[in-house]
Parts: structure tokens; C-alpha cells; sequence
């Protein structure tokens, strides 16, 4: 089947320039019972989807090459040492929600510029993940992506995962009028742009702060998280000391498997 997300994304490529589970972080056995969930997934018929270290594995490589670019576009911006620029990029970050926002506040860099600099990056080292593809598939209703980056980034990185017939749309930080998650006015402009009803939505992140409104509003929510031993890209004031959180219904570190062992078990 061909979206327009599939033609966007073809277009775009040819112009690129280069549960409440009882989990434990680091416990080697974390799992999640799908049958244990499957009655408070059968009233959801819309699909949320963090894109960065969620719908691609968290210990890819492609977050990252984003941070590195970060870095390069404030070295340059500045005129710092590196570990200055660094130092004052996760300071953005953690203050502001996106290191965008600092720089745009604080200094008036345009964000057009700084999105395609930093989403320049290679993808080669990302494969078609067809057992996902066929579990978004499998879901009863619509699938959309809220992501803090750009559409083109995510346009890109959907297509070389083999998602790009996977998403009705995509909601950017463009369209968040470059307010990231987790404000609530990014929420509020997602729900109302897509008609969304928060109370039969579930959403997926990797990053736990970012499903507290969700939670608020309603929405059944997913933490994606690394496997214990793997490399995890999250900065340490992201990674909580307890996955018990009030805010999270599910945690997981199989995305494609527990939408496939969701939906087996839901019987679609």
C-alpha cells in the first residue's frame, strides 16, 4: 500500500544531500505479561508512536549521530571547545525540552537551519524491520507519530526501518510550534489537529517524563527501554531509578513483540 507518507518520504530521500509492570531497571529477566494488558487495550483504536529510540531500537546508532551533530552545529554557532558546546547543549536540553528551544530563546537561531543540520545523518545502518511493519499493521485503527524532531527526519527514518506505509501522519515539532513534549500544549494541538480523543489512545516513548500528560489525558502508555547490558542512549537525569511509575501502564523492551502478542491475544 502506498501513503502519502510512502510518496512524501520518496521524494524527500532523492533530495537528501549525504507493565505498570513490576520492572526493575537493569533486571536481566524484565518481560512483560501481554496477556496481563490485553482488557485494558481493547477500548484503543488510535496508535501514538514516539519516533527516536522507540520505533528504532534504543541501542541503535542513529540517536547517537543526531547528538554529535548537535554538538558540531553549536561548536560552530560559539565558537567553543567541544566539551564547552556539550556541556551547554545538555543544559538546553534538560532546562528547555529540546536543545532547539534553549538556542531559540536564548539566541534566535532559526529553526529551520538547525533541524536540517542535525538530521543530516547517515541511516545506513538501519534495516527494514519487517516484524514491526507487520504488527503496526495488525493494530485495529489509526497509528500516528509525535515526535520532537522534523517531519523530513521522520519521513526518512520510518521509510529505512520499512515503515512508511506503517503511519496516517506524522506530528512534528513544527507542528507543536516548536514547543516539545512533554508540555501540555503539544498534546493539547496533537489531539485537536488530529482528532484525537485521548481517552482511547495509547502512546509510546522511550522517554518516561514524556508520558506523564499522556497518562493525565487518559491515554494508555508504553515505555520503551533498552535491554539490560545494552547500550542506552537516554541522558542519566532520563532514566528513572524504578519502572513502578504511576504514569506508565507498560514497560517493554520488545516494541514489535508486544504489539504482535497484543494483538494475537486480542484476537485481531
Amino acid at each position: 500500500m502506498t501513503t502519502k507518507l510512502t510518496r512524501d518520504a520518496k521524494l524527500l530521500r532523492k533530495s537528501e544531500v549525504p507493565g505498570a509492570a513490576e520492572v526493575q531497571v537493569g533486571d536481566p529477566f524484565s518481560h512483560v505479561d501481554t496477556f496481563a494488558h490485553v482488557d485494558s487495550f481493547a477500548h484503543v483504536d488510535t496508535w501514538v508512536f514516539d519516533l527516536d529510540n522507540t520505533l528504532y531500537p534504543p541501542d541503535c546508532d542513529l540517536w547517537p549521530k543526531i547528538d554529535q551533530r548537535i554538538t558540531q552545529f553549536m561548536i560552530a554557532l560559539f565558537g567553543l571547545d567541544g566539551m564547552s558546546a556539550r556541556a551547554l547543549q545538555k543544559y538546553y536540553y534538560q532546562q528547555y525540552g529540546t536543545t532547539l528551544r534553549g538556542l531559540m530563546d536564548d539566541h534566535g537561531v532559526g529553526a529551520a537551519e538547525f533541524l536540517a543540520y542535525v538530521h543530516d545523518i547517515d541511516r545506513s545502518s538501519l534495516v527494514p524491520n519487517l516484524p514491526l511493519a507487520a504488527a503496526i499493521a495488525a493494530l485495529p485503527g489509526r497509528k500516528l507519530i509525535l515526535t520532537n524532531g522534523s517531519r523530513d527526519h521522520a519521513l526518512l527514518t520510518a521509510e529505512a526501518l520499512g515503515l512508511g506505509a506503517s503511519f496516517e501522519e506524522i506530528f512534528d515539532i513544527m507542528d507543536a510550534e516548536l514547543i516539545p513534549k512533554p508540555e501540555l500544549r503539544t498534546y493539547q494541538r496533537f489531539f485537536d489537529k488530529h482528532g484525537v480523543d485521548p481517552q482511547t489512545a495509547a502512546m509510546f516513548e522511550d522517554i518516561e517524563r514524556n508520558l506523564v500528560v499522556p497518562h493525565q489525558r487518559g491515554m494508555k502508555t508504553v515505555l520503551i527501554v533498552p535491554e539490560a547490558g545494552r547500550p542506552d542512549h537516554r541522558e542519566p537525569f532520563e532514566i528513572p531509578g524504578t519502572l513502578t511509575l504511576p504514569h506508565i501502564d507498560v514497560v517493554t523492551t520488545d516494541l514489535g513483540g508486544f504489539l504482535a502478542d497484543l494483538t494475537a491475544a486480542r484476537g485481531v
